[in-house]
């Protein structure tokens, strides 16, 4: 990895104090001469002392030298950001199933903010478009060209035209792309504009594999894959012209199975992230270990070209080996057979599997110093499917690149989103948004509770790049410190001796259950889509507020559940394959049929 230890100089306090007052001096006089002029006011940076951060860094760590400060909060879903040349910033945000339907903010699903004051926060917020009550979800992708805001919104990509001086547009929105597929597990629609107005659209598939049965045990896939005429893959369209409709004549590249982030260097080069599959060992236990799996495959930077083949669903990534094998659905054998494979474009660049990328951004800015400039910063949003594994992403990494290709290791530049449990349904924040602003400044957007982060960097122009430390595990949040004991997430858990027991079953068989509920023993999933709270998360329901979705909630059905799977779950789009896809015997079954029965009862034992 990259030096770690990189310090930024510091200056005496004398002369900090001089320097800031003079550089106060400067910036109110400059404020007030930008604001008489109707120009945006570029933000301060704000420091307690030379190189210090005023504040927590609104609860992330950053390497030496870097500060962040929130700039809006709670403004829902926030995805894909994107600038407007006069400092607005531009916000897409979501809602649906997988944020379980609930409740979006009043007001339509696209958000201006702008700083007014040159603070580093967001003074004017203001929402427009339509809201869910004229059927709109909103949506993920978001981009300025030209005069006009370009944003997806369900099955569209509109463009706001935007006179200046405005903050919000007031005419309507013209269509520029309709009839974009929303079904299956990627409806979403990231895209990118190039300077000649190329405007690229990513159709994630809607399969995780092309299997026969989606998400299903041993279950082949299909010959040959036709869901890559309509999906997975990158889509071209002009941005300059109205009313083009979806078809499978615009596809620019193909076998990608998810490429939600875009990016462009200074070269003209394109590039695109690649989510990789999931669920190698819960269909193939035959085929790979459940370390395997959680390691494999490879999340993705590709190179984007006309008519290239990234090889998805045939082949995947192996990050370890370097290469793109064959997957099981097509002949492979557990990550040695190469076929095909060979004839597919590789990466430039890879990370650990299922961190999911959702948004890339090369860096352009003169604010960081110059070994970040031309680099890649990657958000990920965090992983469901390494349990047993520890999960692992929700953070922010940099990868350096020369000349089109990675050039070093990536570190993890932003980290502690997640708070004390990195799971997708205790995570406190989950990174999905990046966007380099006019000001150098890199923003970062959370989708879980609709956070931006302001990142400035205060230290030496010179400095090497370097590593966020280690976020502590159970860092409190809020203002306060917290107790000095530490936040524990499991400190809420009932003990398995504490749990009622049902009839036929033991407390013995309960705290077995609980262990491969855990992922601590028979290579138990469990947790990857319920939790380990098991209040459940976007992939799984709760367990323990006593509502089912499939069956009554007795033990026989709890058990009928666990050694069938649900191949068509209700409400969620990922399938549970039979035993969850780990090698539980039937006295595994039991005990984990057992625990789930205890912890959805609310009453104690005695």
């Amino acid at each position: 990895m990259l030096d770690r230890a990189t310090r930024s100089k510091r200056a005496t306090s004398g002369e900090y104090r001089r320097h800031a007052l003079l550089a106060a001096s400067a910036m109110i006089v400059a404020s007030a001469t930008l604001i008489a002029a109707g120009q945006p006011v570029a933000p301060a940076k704000v420091a307690g002392a030379a190189g210090a951060c005023a504040g927590d860094n609104g609860g992330i760590t950053l390497p030496p030298g870097f500060c962040a400060t929130v700039f809006a909060d709670n403004l829902g879903h926030t995805r894909q950001m994107a600038f407007a040349p006069n400092g607005v910033l531009y916000v897409n945000t979501w809602s649906g199933r997988y944020y379980q339907n609930d409740t979006p903010p009043a007001g339509g699903f696209l958000i201006a903010l702008k700083d007014t004051r040159g603070e580093g926060r967001a003074d004017v917020v203001e929402r427009f478009g339509p809201g869910a009550p004229q059927g709109s979800a909103g949506g993920t992708g978001i981009g300025f060209y030209k005069d006009g805001l370009f944003a997806e919104q369900n099955d569209k990509i509109l463009r706001y035209p935007l006179s200046a001086g405005e903050i919000t547009p007031k005419e309507q929105p013209q269509t520029i792309v309709s009839d974009l597929p929303l079904t299956g597990d990627h409806p979403m629609h990231p895209f990118i504009i190039d300077a000649a107005g190329n405007l690229y659209v990513d159709l994630g598939s809607a399969t995780n594999s092309c299997q026969i049965e989606n998400r299903t045990l041993d279950s082949p896939g299909h010959q040959p894959c036709t869901e890559l005429d309509t999906r997975a893959g990158i889509w071209r369209y002009e941005a300059n012209k109205k009313d083009q409709q979806f078809s499978p004549a615009e596809r620019y590249a193909t076998g990608l199975r998810n490429g939600e982030g875009f990016a462009l260097d200074a070269e003209g080069r394109l590039f695109v992230t690649q989510h990789g599959r999931d669920q190698l060992q819960q269909n193939w236990p035959k085929l790979y270990t459940a370390q395997q799996s959680a390691e494999e495959p490879a999340e993705e930077i590709v190179e984007l070209k006309r008519g290239a083949d990234y090889g998805w669903p045939e082949c995947y990534y192996d990050r370890h080996q370097q290469k793109l094998v064959l997957a099981p659905e097509y002949g492979g054998d557990g990550g040695h057979k190469v076929g095909v494979c060979a004839e597919k474009t590789a990466p430039v660049a890879a990370f650990p599997g299922h961190w999911a990328p959702n948004d890339l951004k090369i860096y352009s800015g003169q604010d960081f110093p110059a070994a970040y400039r031309g680099g890649a910063f990657i958000a990920f949003h965090g992983s469901w499917n390494r349990a047993p594994e520890p999960q692992g992403g929700y953070n922010v990494v940099f990868q350096p690149l020369k000349d089109g290709k990675a050039a070093g290791d990536f570190v993890v530049f932003a980290d502690g989103f997640a708070g004390a449990v990195e799971e997708p349904g205790q995570a406190v924040y989950r990174p999905t948004g990046l966007v380099v602003g006019p000001d150098g400044a890199l923003y970062i957007s959370d989708d879980k509770r609709g956070r931006i982060w302001r990142v400035t960097y205060q230290g030496d122009p010179d400095a090497k790049i370097a590593a966020a430390p280690a976020p502590k595990a159970a860092a409190a949040t809020g203002a306060e410190p917290g107790p000095p004991e530490g936040i524990h997430p499991n400190a809420g858990r009932l003990a398995a001796a504490e749990l009622p027991v049902p009839p036929g079953a033991t407390s013995d068989e309960i705290a077995l259950g609980e262990r491969i509920f855990q992922g601590e023993a028979a290579g138990g999933t469990c947790i990857g889509c319920h939790g380990s709270d098991a209040n459940g998360s976007p992939q799984g329901p709760s367990l323990v507020d006593g509502h089912w979705l499939v069956g009554d909630g007795s033990l026989k059905s709890i058990h009928d559940i666990i050694a069938n799977g649900i191949p068509k779950p209700r409400n969620y789009s990922v399938p549970m394959p039979a035993k969850g896809g780990a090698p539980l015997t039937d006295a595994d079954i039991a005990a984990v049929a057992a625990y789930v029965w205890a912890i959805s009862h609310p009453q104690k034992k005695g």
